[in-house]
């Protein structure tokens, strides 16, 4: 029984993660230290209606290149997003943001800028501002440098390999505050919980059974050295 319930969960699990999330390897650095070039994600496969600010997403947009591009959201549609105030910060509509996950610390971006996001438009940012050619670069286009919703593919939940830098990826508080707040986590824990319980579920019941077995034969070895005694 429990080697079926844990197939169950084990396979459950796997499918339903195949479904909802695609894997994507990531090229460059553009988001370090929140994902590193080389590293391998999961992402959701969401409906751009869904984004919200400060999420990490996968989009593909012809005017930015030929391949999916991962940034993370900052501005949506009817948002001003400027940099930088007179510590260092980008503002959303006025308000200052928090971005813990920036590598550089002292300044939200080497650039000023100023961009009002048109409707069902994402305003993004990498979060290795040096490094990353974001909506920034692509300020003098007709859409203020940012990207239709529906060009979102997926949004980023984990990082799964390397090892060392697995993880899952969460939703800023920064932008909690602001109309919409964040987005909630999907469902890849739930996924990963149950396959985790299918697995040892299987491992248990199968160990169980071997050691049934090995018992069984020696009660009956004694039994039947008792009886020839």
């Amino acid at each position: 029984m429990a080697v079926a319930v844990g197939c169950a969960l084990f396979l459950g699990g796997f499918v339903w993660a195949a479904v909802l999330y695609q894997p994507y390897a990531v090229p460059t650095d553009s988001m370090s230290p929140t994902v590193e070039a080389g590293d391998r994600v999961l992402a959701e496969r969401i409906d751009g209606d869904e984004v919200r600010r400060g999420d990490v997403v996968v989009f593909l947009d012809p005017l930015w290149g030929d391949m999916p591009m991962i940034k993370r959201v900052v501005g949506v549609g009817g948002d001003t997003v400027e940099c930088c105030d007179e510590r260092g910060r980008m503002t959303v509509n006025g308000d200052p943001v928090d971005e813990p996950y920036r590598l550089e610390r002292e300044r939200a971006s080497f650039t000023t800028f100023e961009a009002s996001v048109p409707e069902g438009q994402l305003f993004l940012l990498g979060d290795h501002r040096e490094g990353s050619l974001d909506s920034r670069t692509h300020l003098e286009d007709a859409n203020n440098g940012s990207v239709p919703r529906d060009a979102v593919t997926g949004r980023v939940d984990a990082t799964v390999w390397p090892l060392g830098h697995a993880g899952m990826v969460e939703r800023p508080a920064g932008f909690a505050d602001l109309p919409g707040g964040t987005s909630r986590p999907g469902p890849l824990g739930p996924a990963l919980a149950a396959i985790g319980a299918g697995a040892l579920l299987i491992l248990g019941g199968a160990g169980h059974g071997a050691i049934g077995s090995v018992r069984g034969k020696r009660a009956g070895l004694t039994h039947n050295g008792g009886t020839h005694g």
